[in-house]
């Protein structure tokens, strides 16, 4: 899906167009009107009715449409507003009192993830929280309190004043990680500010080329995780990551969180890792 068409949806949104926004959902998530009619126990024709703006739902059967369709709280708000109701998800910081209980999960995961790194991050892989290791580990590599730009997790590691030129095999790196923003999208969508960012990774110099990627991989031994290797003075040091996030947030805010932790992919990375940090 391109940005203007999710620009798209939401303007149709913002103009009260229930119609236009459920046909779009639908047909992200490859659906017929049938299908969702089985999947909800909606009726097939007060669908059609609703998306032809011949009928106005009621905020349970348009929230039971979403969950269906597996629309996001973010614009699941959109879809209430188009329908005339008050948005019911909210968006709130980490910091706020309702998210004091995950913000401590989150902050006792961070923890006891030492001494490898831990990242929480937002949708757009802006740096929300660390845990103490993490700012350890990439200072390792060069002098974070010198590096200009956003605490941003994707433009940290394609920076040429960043992570960049200590990533090992950079074409393979680089498209990997355009591809893990297209496959961990929030609700499997690239919404526009998510393009913003996928174009500003590519703006970048020495961005892997697609097909030489595509075609390289198609050779590489299956392996459960995908690595990403930094080198440093020499000497290779392979990682993993592992992302959790919120398996049933009841706000965007909690929807759109992620804590990525960093692993060591062998034995030798996770001896040379303790010694490179002193632990």
């Amino acid at each position: 899906m391109n940005s203007s068409s999710h620009k798209h949806a939401h303007d149709a949104g913002t103009a009260n167009a229930l119609g236009p926004l459920m046909r779009y959902w639908r047909a992200q998530r490859g659906k017929s009107q049938f299908d969702v009619s089985l999947d909800t126990g909606i009726s097939q024709r007060h669908i059609s009715f609703i998306e032809s703006g011949r009928s106005n739902p009621s905020r349970e059967v348009l929230i039971d449409i979403s969950l269906a369709l597996d629309v996001p709280l973010r614009e699941r708000n959109a879809l209430l507003q188009a329908a005339g109701f008050a948005p019911i998800y909210t968006e709130s910081p980490l910091e706020a009192l309702e998210m004091r209980g995950l913000r401590n999960a989150i902050e006792r995961m961070l923890r006891q993830h030492d001494p490898f790194p831990a990242i929480v991050m937002d949708r757009y892989w802006n740096v929300l929280m660390t845990n103490a290791y993490a700012p350890r580990f990439f200072n390792c590599f060069f002098d974070t309190s010198k590096r200009e730009g956003p605490r941003n997790m994707l433009h940290l590691i394609f920076d040429p004043n960043g992570m960049k030129p200590f990533v090992n095999d950079w074409e393979r790196t680089s498209r990997s990680l355009i591809r893990r923003v297209h496959r961990e999208a929030v609700g499997n969508i690239i919404d526009e500010k998510t393009e913003e960012l996928l174009q500003s990774l590519k703006a970048y110099s020495d961005v892997g080329d697609d097909e030489k990627v595509h075609a390289a991989e198609s050779y590489t031994p299956t392996t459960p995780v995908i690595p990403l290797s930094f080198v440093r003075e020499g000497v290779v040091l392979n990682y993993f990551s592992l992302v959790t996030t919120v398996g049933t947030p009841q706000t965007i805010s909690a929807q759109e969180l992620r804590v990525e932790c960093m692993f060591p992919a062998d034995e030798s990375t996770e001896a040379k890792h303790l010694q490179m940090l002193g632990h």
